[in-house]
């Protein structure tokens, strides 16, 4: 059971994907996947992020039979192996109810609720849990789509209108994401990072995955994702000092460290007696 405002919670990120961005091609395979899995929950991961679309910008939206075929036997594997909850990172509801049915008790639709509507009727079916994140067009159009007029206040009003939907739907479990990254340039990125306190008034837990994004490549001037841990741990930090209740990322056990070090500063949480 996660109790929110206590600590931060980690979001291991199981890419089974040949294309995403960091790590693509690394965990393609069923039995690298689900070694990967356990490795995060040995290193300190609260929930396993599972996908099979990568979400990177400029990625090509692969087919339903596709996802399924990449997505599910990592869940089945790994759901009678773990006690903590495996997410399935999708927008279809087809492979978020075949997930659920295979043990995952987490959605996470980077589409907020938009790219199938559907989706969120699975998710109020099922008694999971939902994270709506906010992003504009799709994985190919949406670094072209970063001209906004109100940047956290556009972001706030559609996290707030898909929670309303979701909410009169049943569900009751319900995480934001602002989506950095997302239809995001890099100073728009360290805005919401610097004022992600804005998102507590809407009541649900708050979750950002800044983990080896291109914006801190920008400013370390490293092109390799892999070689962003770091700058990943400064966005963290940032992020928890301004209330963020789940961080999603990959390298599992250096983002422990920075948690455990951010909760004593900022909530209180770990101090050893």
């Amino acid at each position: 059971m996660l109790t929110w405002g206590k600590r931060t919670y980690l979001m291991g990120i199981v890419n089974v994907t040949p294309d995403s961005f960091s790590d693509g091609g690394q965990y393609f395979d069923l039995d690298s996947a689900v070694h990967q899995g356990k490795k995060l929950v040995a290193e300190g991961a609260d929930i396993l992020d599972i996908g099979g679309q990568s979400t990177r910008p400029g990625a090509v939206i692969i087919s339903l039979e596709e996802e399924l075929r990449r997505v599910i036997p990592v869940v089945q594997a790994l759901a009678p192996e773990i006690t903590m909850p495996i997410s399935v990172d999708t927008t279809r509801s087809l492979v978020a109810a075949q997930a659920i049915t295979a043990g995952a008790t987490w959605v996470n639709d980077v589409s907020g609720g938009t790219d199938d509507p559907e989706l969120l009727h699975v998710v109020a079916r099922s008694g999971a849990t939902l994270v709506l994140m906010h992003r504009r067009g799709t994985s190919e159009t949406m670094q072209n789509l970063t001209n906004y007029q109100d940047l956290m206040g556009e972001i706030w009003a559609f996290l707030a209108q898909q929670r309303d939907k979701a909410q009169q739907l049943g569900i009751e479990k319900i995480i934001l994401d602002p989506g950095v990254g997302f239809a995001k340039n890099t100073e728009q990125n360290l805005t919401l990072l610097r004022e992600l306190a804005h998102f507590q008034n809407l009541n649900c837990p708050i979750l950002v995955g800044p983990s080896r994004k291109s914006f801190i490549g920008q400013i370390l001037n490293q092109p390799d994702p892999q070689n962003r841990v770091w700058g990943t741990a400064a966005a963290c930090c940032a992020a928890i000092a301004q209330g963020a209740d789940i961080l999603r990322v990959h390298d599992v056990a250096e983002i422990k460290q920075v948690i455990q070090v951010a909760d004593a500063l900022w909530r209180g949480h770990g101090v050893a007696s």
